[in-house]
């Protein structure tokens, strides 16, 4: 019989497959996506985006390449972990108002810390349950990890992990992923005839999506200073600022345009227009974040910084 390797690696996805759906289905599909991202930014809370800073994608990219998962449930699970905990955060800030009132505020942050790890690897296996006809991280699979790590866990204890999470996010767990908006906004430019989707640039998208996850925290700062031009933001221009970190279509245009730069710099600026034309965001955005990525991708572009 098989082993889990040898079974993962058959359930691995094949190459995204661009023009294979309907064009009415391709522009009603990415409507929708622009709706749900526009309402996604309209609900932030100021802490959105704390639980994504580089060491938490770092470890979720690491046990997702070892367990064997899609690219998608690796986004997932990173958004997932972060809904959860900002929920957990909500719920101190609650107890810290109404602490006179004898509320359990330090049995609740205890309980943040004991099983940090647990909720993060949890969010990880219910990422991969998502995607269930690909690779499933099993019990088995988390509770050799996990003592790996030194923690001992009993399957009923993981379990009991899974449904804390699906509860806090009242079992709405299908989230928006970066990974979606840049193949979408891709099948879109191919289909309008900017853009053609090929597997280099696929590739490349992937690559340097990752990448922006991992240094998250400098590119957008760099974005922020390039957007207000000035190097000390208040504390209200970075609070309005957290729409942008979780902008997804600023991110996936941001992505495509810098995958595009690097591949054929000659057309960039023709790119751009089309990234702009397709989604509304104007071309001094899409410019600013392109830079951004490149900057700290790849050194400095086009300065001496």
């Amino acid at each position: 019989m098989d082993g889990p390797a040898q079974r993962a690696a058959r359930y691995q996805i094949s190459e995204v497959i661009f023009g294979a759906v309907a064009p009415e289905v391709i522009e009603d599909a990415f409507l929708n996506m622009a709706r749900e991202n526009e309402s996604r930014l309209n609900e932030l809370c100021r802490e959105t985006g704390c639980f994504k800073e580089t060491k938490i994608p770092e470890f979720v990219f690491l046990l997702s390449e070892k367990w064997n998962l899609t690219e998608a449930a690796r986004y997932e699970a990173i958004e997932l972990f972060e809904r959860f905990m900002l929920t957990l955060t909500e719920e101190v800030s609650n107890c810290s108002r109404a602490k006179e009132e004898g509320s359990n505020l330090d049995s609740v942050k205890q309980q943040i810390e004991e099983t940090y790890i647990l909720r993060l690897v949890s969010c990880i296996q219910l990422a991969s349950k998502l995607s269930f006809h690909y690779s499933i991280v099993n019990n088995s699979m988390v509770l050799k990890f996990l003592k790996s790590l030194g923690f001992s866990y009993t399957k009923e204890e993981l379990l009991e992990s899974e449904l804390a999470i699906l509860k806090a996010l009242h079992f709405q767990i299908n989230v928006p992923t970066p990974s979606g908006y840049v193949e979408m906004l891709l099948e879109v430019l191919g289909y309008n005839g900017y853009l053609l989707p090929t597997k280099q640039l696929q590739d490349m998208c992937k690559h340097l999506l990752s990448l922006t996850y991992l240094l998250r925290s400098s590119i957008y700062e760099t974005l922020l200073k390039s957007s207000i031009e000035n190097p000390s933001p208040s504390d209200l221009q970075l609070a309005m600022f957290v729409s942008v970190k979780e902008d997804l279509m600023l991110l996936a245009v941001g992505v495509i345009g810098a995958s595009s730069f690097l591949l054929n710099p000659e057309s960039w600026n023709q790119v751009v227009k089309y990234l702009s034309d397709t989604t509304g965001i104007s071309m001094q955005s899409i410019v600013e974040a392109i830079y951004a990525i490149l900057k700290h991708s790849i050194g400095n572009v086009g300065d001496n910084d």
